[in-house]
Protein backbone atom coordinates (compact mmCIF):
# COMPACT_ATOMS: atom_id res chain seq x y z
CA UNK A 1 0.00 0.00 0.00
CA UNK A 2 1.09 3.56 -0.79
CA UNK A 3 0.29 7.01 0.53
CA UNK A 4 -0.04 10.30 -1.37
CA UNK A 5 -0.05 13.60 0.51
CA UNK A 6 -1.64 16.50 -1.38
CA UNK A 7 0.37 19.62 -0.54
CA UNK A 8 0.15 21.86 -3.61
CA UNK A 9 -2.19 24.59 -2.36
CA UNK A 10 -1.14 28.03 -1.19
CA UNK A 11 -3.34 28.10 1.89
CA UNK A 12 -4.57 31.67 1.45
CA UNK A 13 -6.85 31.42 4.50
CA UNK A 14 -3.71 30.89 6.58
CA UNK A 15 -1.86 33.81 5.05
CA UNK A 16 -0.63 35.18 8.38
CA UNK A 17 1.57 32.10 8.59
CA UNK A 18 1.92 30.83 5.02
CA UNK A 19 2.99 33.77 2.88
CA UNK A 20 6.12 31.85 1.88
CA UNK A 21 5.30 28.42 3.29
CA UNK A 22 2.97 25.57 2.29
CA UNK A 23 0.43 25.10 5.05
CA UNK A 24 1.47 21.47 5.49
CA UNK A 25 4.84 22.82 6.62
CA UNK A 26 3.39 24.72 9.56
CA UNK A 27 5.02 23.65 12.79
CA UNK A 28 2.70 22.14 15.35
CA UNK A 29 4.00 20.97 18.72
CA UNK A 30 7.57 20.72 17.44
CA UNK A 31 7.02 19.07 14.04
CA UNK A 32 5.42 20.05 10.75
CA UNK A 33 2.02 18.65 9.80
CA UNK A 34 3.53 16.79 6.84
CA UNK A 35 6.33 15.39 9.01
CA UNK A 36 3.75 14.02 11.43
CA UNK A 37 1.84 12.39 8.57
CA UNK A 38 4.98 10.77 7.17
CA UNK A 39 5.91 9.41 10.60
CA UNK A 40 2.42 8.00 11.10
CA UNK A 41 2.38 6.35 7.68
CA UNK A 42 5.71 4.68 8.39
CA UNK A 43 4.60 3.65 11.87
CA UNK A 44 1.66 1.85 10.24
CA UNK A 45 3.90 0.10 7.70
CA UNK A 46 3.44 2.36 4.67
CA UNK A 47 6.91 3.10 3.31
CA UNK A 48 5.98 4.16 -0.24
CA UNK A 49 5.01 7.79 0.23
CA UNK A 50 4.59 10.53 -2.38
CA UNK A 51 3.96 14.24 -1.92
CA UNK A 52 2.38 16.48 -4.54
CA UNK A 53 3.87 19.96 -4.25
CA UNK A 54 2.89 23.28 -5.75
CA UNK A 55 3.24 26.56 -3.87
CA UNK A 56 6.69 27.00 -2.28
CA UNK A 57 7.67 23.48 -3.30
CA UNK A 58 11.28 24.11 -2.32
CA UNK A 59 10.22 24.29 1.34
CA UNK A 60 9.19 20.62 1.38
CA UNK A 61 12.05 18.12 1.49
CA UNK A 62 11.94 14.80 3.31
CA UNK A 63 14.13 11.79 2.59
CA UNK A 64 12.67 8.59 1.22
CA UNK A 65 9.68 10.34 -0.37
CA UNK A 66 8.73 10.64 -4.06
CA UNK A 67 7.82 14.13 -5.24
CA UNK A 68 5.46 15.30 -7.96
CA UNK A 69 4.96 18.96 -8.78
CA UNK A 70 1.67 20.49 -9.90
CA UNK A 71 3.01 23.36 -11.97
CA UNK A 72 -0.52 24.74 -12.39
CA UNK A 73 -1.36 24.75 -8.69
CA UNK A 74 -2.68 28.33 -8.90
CA UNK A 75 -5.33 27.40 -11.49
CA UNK A 76 -6.18 23.88 -10.30
CA UNK A 77 -7.27 22.03 -7.18
CA UNK A 78 -7.08 18.69 -5.32
CA UNK A 79 -8.14 16.37 -8.14
CA UNK A 80 -5.59 17.73 -10.59
CA UNK A 81 -2.93 17.52 -7.92
CA UNK A 82 -3.73 13.86 -7.35
CA UNK A 83 -3.57 13.21 -11.10
CA UNK A 84 -0.08 14.72 -11.10
CA UNK A 85 1.02 11.65 -9.15
CA UNK A 86 -0.65 9.06 -11.40
CA UNK A 87 2.70 7.34 -11.90
CA UNK A 88 2.03 6.01 -8.38
CA UNK A 89 -1.37 4.50 -9.27
CA UNK A 90 -0.19 0.87 -9.25
CA UNK A 91 -1.18 -0.14 -5.71
CA UNK A 92 -3.94 0.51 -3.19
CA UNK A 93 -3.34 4.05 -1.92
CA UNK A 94 -4.24 6.23 1.04
CA UNK A 95 -4.68 9.89 0.08
CA UNK A 96 -4.46 12.63 2.71
CA UNK A 97 -4.72 16.40 2.70
CA UNK A 98 -1.54 18.04 3.99
CA UNK A 99 -3.42 20.29 6.43
CA UNK A 100 -5.03 17.47 8.45
CA UNK A 101 -3.70 15.52 11.43
CA UNK A 102 -5.38 12.26 12.35
CA UNK A 103 -5.02 9.54 14.95
CA UNK A 104 -3.29 6.24 14.27
CA UNK A 105 -6.55 4.33 14.68
CA UNK A 106 -8.09 6.32 11.80
CA UNK A 107 -5.26 5.38 9.47
CA UNK A 108 -5.28 1.73 10.54
CA UNK A 109 -9.01 1.43 10.01
CA UNK A 110 -8.76 3.07 6.59
CA UNK A 111 -5.95 0.70 5.59
CA UNK A 112 -8.12 -2.27 6.59
CA UNK A 113 -11.24 -0.98 4.81
CA UNK A 114 -12.70 -2.72 1.77
CA UNK A 115 -13.89 -1.02 -1.37
CA UNK A 116 -12.52 0.77 -4.41
CA UNK A 117 -13.38 4.22 -3.06
CA UNK A 118 -13.43 4.81 0.70
CA UNK A 119 -13.82 8.03 2.73
CA UNK A 120 -13.21 8.68 6.40
CA UNK A 121 -16.16 10.52 7.97
CA UNK A 122 -16.75 11.96 11.44
CA UNK A 123 -20.14 11.12 12.95
CA UNK A 124 -19.48 13.37 15.95
CA UNK A 125 -18.24 16.36 13.95
CA UNK A 126 -20.50 18.78 15.82
CA UNK A 127 -18.36 18.43 18.96
CA UNK A 128 -15.29 19.53 16.99
CA UNK A 129 -17.20 22.34 15.23
CA UNK A 130 -18.45 23.65 18.56
CA UNK A 131 -14.91 23.79 19.90
CA UNK A 132 -13.56 25.15 16.63
CA UNK A 133 -16.17 27.77 15.74
CA UNK A 134 -18.50 27.94 18.73
CA UNK A 135 -21.35 26.92 16.41
CA UNK A 136 -22.38 24.05 14.14
CA UNK A 137 -24.11 25.98 11.34
CA UNK A 138 -20.93 27.40 9.77
CA UNK A 139 -18.68 25.99 7.02
CA UNK A 140 -20.89 22.94 6.50
CA UNK A 141 -21.37 20.72 3.47
CA UNK A 142 -23.70 17.89 2.63
CA UNK A 143 -22.78 14.25 3.16
CA UNK A 144 -25.60 11.74 2.90
CA UNK A 145 -24.98 8.08 3.78
CA UNK A 146 -27.41 5.23 3.09
CA UNK A 147 -28.15 2.15 5.21
CA UNK A 148 -25.31 0.21 3.50
CA UNK A 149 -22.69 2.85 4.37
CA UNK A 150 -22.56 4.13 0.82
CA UNK A 151 -22.13 7.87 0.44
CA UNK A 152 -24.87 8.94 -1.96
CA UNK A 153 -24.26 12.69 -2.11
CA UNK A 154 -21.75 15.19 -0.75
CA UNK A 155 -20.16 18.58 -1.16
CA UNK A 156 -23.14 20.95 -1.31
CA UNK A 157 -22.30 24.02 0.79
CA UNK A 158 -24.52 25.07 3.71
CA UNK A 159 -27.12 22.33 3.22
CA UNK A 160 -30.19 21.61 5.36
CA UNK A 161 -29.18 19.81 8.56
CA UNK A 162 -30.87 16.57 7.46
CA UNK A 163 -28.36 16.33 4.60
CA UNK A 164 -25.36 16.11 6.93
CA UNK A 165 -25.04 12.49 8.07
CA UNK A 166 -21.37 13.06 9.01
CA UNK A 167 -18.40 15.25 8.14
CA UNK A 168 -15.93 14.52 5.34
CA UNK A 169 -12.44 14.42 6.86
CA UNK A 170 -9.92 14.57 3.98
CA UNK A 171 -8.54 11.04 4.34
CA UNK A 172 -9.37 8.59 1.56
CA UNK A 173 -8.46 5.19 0.21
CA UNK A 174 -8.45 4.16 -3.44
CA UNK A 175 -7.88 0.59 -4.61
CA UNK A 176 -5.63 0.01 -7.60
CA UNK A 177 -8.78 -0.68 -9.63
CA UNK A 178 -10.38 2.47 -8.23
CA UNK A 179 -7.42 4.62 -9.26
CA UNK A 180 -7.70 3.31 -12.82
CA UNK A 181 -11.42 4.11 -12.91
CA UNK A 182 -10.82 7.54 -11.40
CA UNK A 183 -8.30 8.31 -14.13
CA UNK A 184 -10.75 7.18 -16.83
CA UNK A 185 -13.54 9.36 -15.41
CA UNK A 186 -11.29 12.39 -15.32
CA UNK A 187 -10.01 11.80 -18.85
CA UNK A 188 -13.62 11.86 -20.03
CA UNK A 189 -14.53 14.87 -17.89
CA UNK A 190 -11.60 16.88 -19.26
CA UNK A 191 -13.01 16.42 -22.75
CA UNK A 192 -16.70 16.94 -21.99
CA UNK A 193 -16.40 19.73 -19.40
CA UNK A 194 -13.36 21.68 -20.49
CA UNK A 195 -13.94 25.24 -19.25
CA UNK A 196 -17.43 24.37 -17.99
CA UNK A 197 -18.94 23.95 -14.50
CA UNK A 198 -18.66 20.40 -13.18
CA UNK A 199 -20.41 18.78 -10.22
CA UNK A 200 -21.60 20.30 -6.93
CA UNK A 201 -19.03 23.06 -6.54
CA UNK A 202 -19.80 24.66 -9.89
CA UNK A 203 -16.05 24.84 -10.55
CA UNK A 204 -14.67 23.91 -13.94
CA UNK A 205 -13.22 20.43 -14.17
CA UNK A 206 -9.61 21.52 -13.65
CA UNK A 207 -10.55 23.30 -10.41
CA UNK A 208 -12.58 20.37 -9.09
CA UNK A 209 -12.62 19.55 -5.41
CA UNK A 210 -12.20 15.97 -4.24
CA UNK A 211 -15.89 15.97 -3.30
CA UNK A 212 -16.68 16.74 -6.96
CA UNK A 213 -14.76 13.65 -8.00
CA UNK A 214 -16.54 11.52 -5.41
CA UNK A 215 -19.91 12.78 -6.64
CA UNK A 216 -18.91 11.88 -10.20
CA UNK A 217 -18.03 8.37 -9.05
CA UNK A 218 -21.40 8.07 -7.30
CA UNK A 219 -23.25 9.30 -10.40
CA UNK A 220 -21.41 6.70 -12.48
CA UNK A 221 -22.93 3.96 -10.30
CA UNK A 222 -19.81 3.19 -8.28
CA UNK A 223 -19.95 2.70 -4.53
CA UNK A 224 -18.16 5.24 -2.35
CA UNK A 225 -17.94 3.74 1.12
CA UNK A 226 -17.97 5.66 4.41
CA UNK A 227 -15.74 4.56 7.29
CA UNK A 228 -17.09 6.01 10.53
CA UNK A 229 -15.15 7.75 13.28
CA UNK A 230 -15.91 9.97 16.25
CA UNK A 231 -13.46 12.89 16.16
CA UNK A 232 -9.76 11.87 16.13
CA UNK A 233 -8.67 14.47 13.59
CA UNK A 234 -7.98 18.18 13.31
CA UNK A 235 -7.80 20.52 10.32
CA UNK A 236 -5.62 23.60 9.80
CA UNK A 237 -7.62 25.63 7.30
CA UNK A 238 -7.58 29.19 8.67
CA UNK A 239 -5.45 31.49 10.82
CA UNK A 240 -7.92 30.91 13.64
CA UNK A 241 -7.68 27.11 13.30
CA UNK A 242 -3.92 27.26 13.73
CA UNK A 243 -4.03 29.68 16.64
CA UNK A 244 -6.67 27.68 18.49
CA UNK A 245 -4.81 24.43 17.93
CA UNK A 246 -1.61 26.00 19.23
CA UNK A 247 -3.49 27.11 22.34
CA UNK A 248 -4.96 23.61 22.83
CA UNK A 249 -1.45 22.23 22.42
CA UNK A 250 -0.16 24.37 25.26
CA UNK A 251 -2.65 22.82 27.65
CA UNK A 252 -2.59 19.20 26.51
CA UNK A 253 -0.79 16.47 24.57
CA UNK A 254 -1.03 15.89 20.84
CA UNK A 255 -3.42 13.01 21.53
CA UNK A 256 -5.59 15.35 23.60
CA UNK A 257 -5.70 17.92 20.80
CA UNK A 258 -6.54 15.49 18.01
CA UNK A 259 -9.06 13.47 20.00
CA UNK A 260 -10.69 16.63 21.39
Amino acid sequence: MKAIILAAGQGTRLKKYTQNLPKGMLSFMGKTIIERQIELYRLCGIEKIAIVTGFAADKIGYEGVNYYHNVRYKETNMVESLLTAKAEFDEDTIVSYSDVLFEKILLEKMMESKGDFVCAVDDDWRAYWQKRYGRTDFDTESLVIDAKDNIIELGLENPPVERISARYIGLLKFSKKGLKEFTEIMDKAHVEYQGKPWQQSGKNVEQAYMTDLLNALIESGREVKAVHFKNGWIEFDTNEDYEKAMEWGRTGSLADVISL
